[in-house]
């Protein structure tokens, strides 16, 4: 057996067995320190509650996942739109790009109630929030790529006779892909994330979609167990979409790009 095929299955293995130690402990921890359910239930409750509340869990986890994927969707057709623009004029850049990052540095949970007020559509305004809140890393990943292309290769073909378009096609942008994936991992939990504070506000008046809501529902009828099921639901579609984009991301770049090379050791 390889020394690199042994890495890979501990780099696979590690976090495993972390995760189970972690849910031992805690089963052992919440027995051990008899701990009532509604305070702190064991990971065995939490997953008898998943089961047994499946009928009311699973189509808000879809709720959610459907709000966080069109979310995810619109904010990267905007922000490589705005990318490009960005990279082609360079006064377009100066003009909006602080204003992109005073949208970024904004949290979130305060703008999402007047855009639940301002957008009659309950699903519209979520999709907007997680936009907002998946769109920063793309745009501003999306315009460092635009502008990392090699600038002899850049020369070479204004030499050629290559129009700015041209040169965008088949040049900057696939010189810029490997940042835009980069930036698409981090956009798809941001996107999550975005989704369940929106949905929070708009559970807050009354709204019933997504797991947010079951979360405070949950809370208010001090129904813990299915509470930490939500919880868990939530952490879980994170990962997949982490893993999903990450994997995306390989299967894109690993034929021609050294960046999704798995390494040696």
């Amino acid at each position: 057996m390889s020394s690199s095929g042994t890495a890979g299955r501990l780099r696979r293995i590690a976090p495993v067995l972390v995760g189970a130690l972690f849910l031992v402990a805690w089963e052992a921890g919440v027995r051990a320190a008899a701990i009532p359910p509604y305070i702190l239930p064991g990971p065995l409750l939490v997953a008898r509650t998943l089961v047994a509340d499946w009928s009311v869990l699973g189509p808000s986890l879809l709720a959610t996942l459907k709000v966080t994927g069109l979310a995810l969707l619109l904010a990267v057709t905007a922000a490589l739109a705005l990318a490009i623009l960005f990279a082609q004029w360079r006064w377009v850049e100066a003009s909006l790009y602080p204003y992109a990052v005073i949208l970024q540095v904004t949290p979130i949970v305060s703008i999402a109630p007047l855009i639940l007020i301002w957008v009659d559509d309950v699903t519209a305004s979520l999709l907007i929030c997680a936009a907002i809140v998946a769109f920063f890393p793309v745009l501003s990943n999306a315009t460092a790529g635009l502008n990392a292309a090699d600038r002899g290769l850049q020369d070479l073909m204004r030499l050629y006779g290559a129009t700015r378009w041209q040169a965008l096609v088949f040049l900057r942008l696939p010189a810029a892909l490997p940042y835009v994936l980069a930036g698409l991992r981090i956009s798809g939990g941001l996107a999550l994330i975005g989704a369940v504070v929106a949905e929070f506000v708009a559970g807050a008046a009354g709204t019933q979609t997504g797991l947010a809501y079951r979360i405070l529902e949950s809370g208010y009828r001090l129904n813990i167990p299915r509470m930490f099921a939500a919880l868990a639901l939530v952490s879980l579609a994170g990962i997949a979409i982490f893993l999903a984009l990450s994997a995306l991301s390989a299967w894109i770049l690993r034929p021609w790009h050294e960046s999704a090379e798995r390494p040696e050791a």
